[in-house]
């Protein structure tokens, strides 16, 4: 578990001061860099030591069998992972015949610094080998968020003190060894040697090779090549199926420094021939080398100022949770900047956790973030569910629905989950696409993408909840055996938050369709169908418990015997790997968030008073095994009042990764987790929502936070709101006059400074948690 004092608390890098190996594969994770469609993860350029190599590209995967003990209809046949490709980031050091190993010798001074204005990690580091030769070694790297197939290094060597005979060897790698996996469900499955070689070729400071997998037929081109800048010295280079290098050997003086700007290039398709891939990884070095390390320097740092001009948050009073969300909206961004229709996976491109699949969290957690910061990321993500319609059209008709059932989780399109009750089951990924859909355009107003994308998004989603739900004897819409958000809960009858969420998804797609009437009859769309979806929706049944006087998660869930708290010692956390499954789906115990995520995304379906006691009562039954449930908990504390709860939670779902709080950092970062961090400040202690064309906030704020500044995009307009404990500014930073709410109340932003007083709301006392599983304090007493 990483210590948060393993990083130094700044408001805008993550250092990292000294050397762990212990925790060298979280740090890996951590200093991790992407654009969405190159991810290297932050292993040192000598390549050892290392807790977990990994360089990735976004939907490079490889074929492998899921073996059942008992098959049965319809389960998937292969799962999709992940793979480690050409390792590019491989740098290695000869001082003296001694190779630069931090395991060896004396590391004099180590710093790693991820700065999350100029999106490059840089490390400096001094060393004197067992042979007593000091030198200092520094590095720079990026991966551009502006050439979406670049990444480079700037690499230099210094001698310190006597002059030092250097050999540095650049190289490109494939087929790395990976450590072996932890018996963990939720890490990944090595696959091991996936590529073959079809291309290697070496000139004096380049070399390019291509790879091919062996089962999923993907072609993957990858090149470097350098500037060098030395004392007299010799340049040789050499290729061959798996390694490629060019080695650079000269002398340096005290003083005197070798310097290594190394250009990367990466790209892949299902499609390309070998020659096509080859010139096109050519391509991208030659653009990179146009622009020059200086130049790739200055479009990262234009980029990101662009970013933060329309997403940064200012947090007073809490400095860590200050530095974690902006820490977590830069690797937000990282996962979708440049994937230009491809998926945002669970851990992004920052390790091979889950095996790199695409979950919900893409929809329900990431997207919303993104909607307000960076939209365009939200379209393309979107365009790549719509481009798997066909899979997921083919998913419905193997389960006996109609319309599209969307894979639980995936790479390409194709289900890979071969536990049904939380796979397939879990139907409400489709509603959770569609509520992706609803917001976006809700944002943009982008009417070009409702037409092309968005409408066939909704349509085939409705179409799957018409022919899966069903209107029993008194005429309610019922939806029976399907899998919520909690997964500690399986094949329930009408669970609230999937029917809530169907319901919201009827209705929009019968809007939608009355919108654009020509699209939809293309899609085969008629008016009994839009009918039907609308007698759904206005049928749907919503369980509630009359004795308790609070919703069940699922209809009946309230009358299962309680989860034994007592009796579970934090050692036994999270329960999946220490009870069976069959016991924990008959208790009231709740992995995540279920209810109280619907409370927050379908609020208009519940009362205040509801929401109060609904809260109080989930809390006391939720174990968060999920790192996806904090923010959320967050967001409906600060809601129904309790603010400093609020503030705990908010700084759990900030922290997930830099304190490796799930133990499980190793494997790559939780970007849902993190963009809830955003959540949890904007729309909990914000207040904001969206409700059909109106936004508007709530603001308020916990003792242990003074201020409150967040800055959002909406409807082509940026906007700055700032809140303090008594007070809110509302301001247009660009765009036309907007009418926006503040607690109810119209108002129109037109350039100026609009303010507004802060109300304070009633609260009943603070609602517990299970023994044990109560979040560390962070505000006030």
């Amino acid at each position: 578990m990483i210590k948060q004092a393993a990083y130094a608390v700044e408001p805008w890098s993550v250092r990292e001061q000294g050397l762990n190996l212990d925790t060298l594969a979280q740090s890996e994770s951590v200093f991790a860099l992407s654009n969405g469609h190159i991810g290297l993860r932050g292993n040192f350029e000598e390549g050892e030591p290392h807790g977990l190599p990994g360089t990735y590209l976004n939907s490079v995967y490889e074929l492998r069998p899921l073996p059942y003990a008992e098959a049965g209809y319809g389960y998937p046949e292969s799962g999709q992972t992940i793979i480690n490709v050409t390792n590019g980031k491989l740098i290695r050091l000869m001082v003296n015949d001694e190779p630069f190993d931090v395991r060896y010798g004396e590391v004099r001074s180590h710093e790693r610094v991820l700065d999350l204005r100029t999106g490059t990690l840089t490390r400096n580091a001094e060393w004197t080998s067992p042979a007593g030769d000091t030198v200092r070694v520094s590095s720079v790297r990026l991966v551009s968020l502006v050439q979406r197939a670049v990444a480079a290094i700037c690499y230099e060597v210094e001698a310190v003190d006597q002059p030092v005979r250097i050999v540095v060897q650049s190289e490109l790698v494939a087929n790395e060894s990976l450590p072996d996996a932890a018996h963990d469900p939720r890490t990944s499955s090595a696959v091991e040697s996936p590529l073959i070689a079809e291309e290697c070729v070496a000139t004096e400071q380049s070399v390019v090779m291509v790879h091919s997998t062996r089962e999923s037929g993907l072609r993957v081109g990858a090149a470097m090549s350098h500037e060098i800048e030395s004392p007299d010295g010799k340049i040789d280079s050499e290729a061959r199926d798996d390694v490629g290098r060019v080695t650079v050997a000269t002398r340096l003086e005290p003083g005197q420094r070798l310097r290594i700007v190394k250009y990367l290039a990466y790209g892949w398709s299902s499609q390309r021939s070998r020659p096509a891939m080859h010139d096109q990884v050519i391509a991208a070095l030659a653009a990179a080398k146009l622009s020059g390390w200086d130049g790739l320097l200055r479009e990262q740092r234009e980029y990101l100022d662009d970013f933060w001009a329309g997403a940064d948050v200012e947090v007073d009073g809490d400095p860590e949770v200050q530095q974690a969300v902006r820490f977590g909206l830069f690797h937000v961004l990282q996962a979708g900047a440049r994937g230009e229709r491809r998926p945002i996976s669970a851990k992004g491109l920052t390790g091979p956790g889950y095996d790199g699949h695409t979950f919900w969290d893409t929809e329900s957690f990431v997207l919303p973030v993104l909607t307000y910061t960076q939209p365009r990321a939200v379209a393309d993500a979107l365009r790549w569910r719509h481009s798997t319609l066909d899979h997921a059209k083919r998913r419905a008709e193997q389960l006996c629905l109609a319309g599209a059932a969307f894979p639980w989780r995936t790479i390409q399109g194709d289900e890979c989950s071969g536990y049904w009750p939380a796979g397939t089951a879990a139907f409400h990924i489709g509603a959770d696409i569609a509520h992706a859909v609803i917001q976006y355009l809700a944002a943009t107003e982008d009417e070009e993408f409702a037409r092309e994308v968005g409408l066939e998004l909704l349509v085939e989603t409705a179409r799957l909840w018409r022919s899966l739900g069903h209107h029993d004897a008194r005429g309610r819409f019922r939806i029976d055996g399907v899998t919520g958000p909690d997964e500690y809960s399986a094949l329930a009858d009408d669970n609230i938050y999937t029917n809530l969420m169907a319901q919201q998804n009827l209705q929009a797609a019968a809007d939608l369709a009355e919108r654009h009437p020509e699209q939809a009859e293309k899609l085969g769309v008629t008016d009994e169908e839009t009918a039907s979806w609308r007698d759904a929706a206005a049928d749907m049944y919503i369980p509630y418990d009359k004795r308790l006087h609070v919703h069940p998660q699922s209809e009946g869930f309230t009358d299962h015997a309680p989860w034994d708290f007592g009796s579970t010692g934090p050692d036994q956390y999270p329960l999946l790997l220490n009870f069976p499954y069959f016991d924990i789906y008959r208790k009231q115990v709740v992995k995540q968030a279920d209810l109280v995520l619907a409370m927050h995304l379908r609020g208009d379906a519940f009362t205040p008073e509801q929401k109060a006691r609904n809260f109080a009562y989930y809390e006391a039954m939720t174990v968060r095994d999920s790192s996806l449930s904090a923010c959320t908990q967050a967001v409906m504390a600060a809601e129904t009042g309790h603010l400093d709860l609020a503030h705990d939670y908010l700084g759990e779902a900030a922290l997930m990764d830099l304190g490796d709080l799930e133990h499980n950092t190793r494997d790559g970062l939780h970007i849902a987790s993190l963009a809830g961090a955003w959540t949890a400040l904007v729309a909990g202690l914000g207040g904001m929502r969206v409700w059909g064309d109106v936004l508007g906030f709530t603001p308020r704020l916990p003792g242990g936070i003074t201020r409150l500044t967040f800055r959002m995009r909406y409807r082509g307009r940026r906007l700055k709101i700032n809140i303090t404990a008594h007070q809110v500014v509302y301001e247009l930073l660009a765009g036309e006059p907007l009418e926006i709410e503040h607690n109810g109340e119209r108002l129109t932003l037109n350039g100026g400074a609009t303010t507004r007083p802060v109300v304070i709301p009633r609260t009943g006392p603070a609602p517990t948690q299970p023994h044990g599983r109560s979040p560390r304090r962070r505000g006030a007493e």
